[in-house]
Order: C-alpha cells, then structure tokens, then sequence
C-alpha cells in the first residue's frame, strides 16, 4: 500500500495527480500543517525536512520505504509505473531538468511571491516587487518552451504534472495567464485531464490563521527541536 502523507498544497496535489494518472491505489494520511502535525516525531522520521508531502511504500517485498520531497515521489512513481518520465536519456534529462526547474526555481519563487503579497504581517514592496517579478521572468521561460511543445518536455510527464498546481494560484503572485497565450493553451489541457481533476479535488490550501502562521512562519532549528522534544513528552 502506499500512504500520502498529504495536504493541499501546490506540492501535495502534485503527487495526487501522479498517483491519479498512474491509476495507483493509494491512502491519503492528512497532515494538517497548521497546527503543527509536520513536527510531530512520527511524521519527522518520514520527513525529516518537516514538509508536506511525504510517502510512504508498503509493498516493495522489503522494508517500508519512505520518501519525501515531491520531486522524489514523482520520480520513484513513474519508475515504478514505467509511465510519464521517458527511459531514453534525451527524453529522461529534458523532462527531469524541467522538474528540477519547477523544484528549484518556479516553486520557491512563486511561493514567495504568494507570500508577500497575501500572507506577510506587513507590506514589504521590495519583496512583493523582487518575487513578483522573478516568477513573471519565470513564467516567460515556460511560455518559450510551450510554443514549441504541446507539452512542457515533449510527451505529457511528470514535468506537466509538477508546474501545473503552482500555476493554479497565478493570481496570487500576480501573474495573468492571458498575458502568456502558449500556458494558457496548455493550462486549459492540463485542467481537463480526467486524472489531473481527481488530484486536485482532495482540496486547496487555505489561508492560515494567526495559529497556523506560528507552526508555519519563522521557524528556526531549535525551535524545530523544542517542539519534538516537546511533543515526546508523556
């Protein structure tokens, strides 16, 4: 079995299109990271990084395997399946450096952009310019490489199935899909994809409130260690 220790971020609802589109037979663990629950011991020996997703694989004829960071667990499932990740390495590496790409670049950057400009305390206008400009730059480097594709990297992958949620809060790092005809064209595909619908239906992140901005804001290492040592307390 494979658990999805899950919440419905943009990187959660990555791997629930995966495990969708492959037709994998899955449960979701749900981890509600605003109240702490990515702290909790448990959840720290599968993902020591603290963050959502994370996953769990009980049916490998071995120990369970676990895995976190979404790059990873799309990875390891289109090499279980044999689907959405090409095994020639011209087609492998043009769809793992886009992954990479989205993992590297496009997420943290969007991540921030949606941060200035909806959860801050307080208005920072370097940093809403500074991020909202990057993921425009960003976006450009995406809509270049759809005008020559159908798909991000040739075939529809793993790399599609990366970018499309973090494009699903656009307006939220101030970006127009309409300014970038090529993503539109390939967003409106992606959202009618039968699987890519069932995976983003197990919900949407919402905005955290004063209590969920202490487990997810300003975090530091020993205050990652005080509350595990907190929570193995009897």
């Amino acid at each position: 079995m494979i658990t999805l220790h899950f919440y419905p971020s943009p990187n959660g609802l990555k791997a629930t299109i995966m495990l969708e589109e492959c037709g994998l037979e899955y449960r979701i663990a749900y981890v509600d990271i605003t109240r702490g629950a990515q702290f909790e011991p448990d959840f720290l020996k599968i993902s020591p990084n603290n963050k959502i997703p994370a996953m769990v694989v009980d049916d490998a004829g071995g120990p369970p395997l676990p895995i976190f960071e979404s790059g990873a667990i799309l990875m390891y499932l289109a090499e279980r399946t044999g689907r959405y990740l090409p095994q020639e390495p011209q087609g492998r590496y043009r769809v793992l450096q886009w992954l990479f790409w989205q993992v590297g670049g496009l997420g943290p950057m969007a991540g921030q952009a949606h941060h200035f400009r909806k959860f801050a305390p307080e208005q920072v206008p370097y940093g809403i310019k500074r991020y909202t400009d990057e993921v425009n730059r960003l976006y450009g480097v995406l809509e270049r490489a759809l005008a020559e594709s159908e798909w991000i990297a040739g075939d529809y992958s793993i790399a599609d199935m990366s970018v499309y949620p973090w494009l699903m809060h656009h307006d939220k790092q101030g970006q127009q899909l309409e300014d970038f005809p090529n993503i539109h064209r390939w967003y409106q595909a992606m959202g009618a994809r039968p699987g890519v619908q069932r995976g983003v239906a197990h919900g949407h992140e919402r905005r955290a409130d004063e209590i969920g901005h202490t487990y997810l804001y300003g975090q530091t290492a020993d205050a990652v260690k005080a509350r595990e040592q907190a929570a193995r307390k009897p």
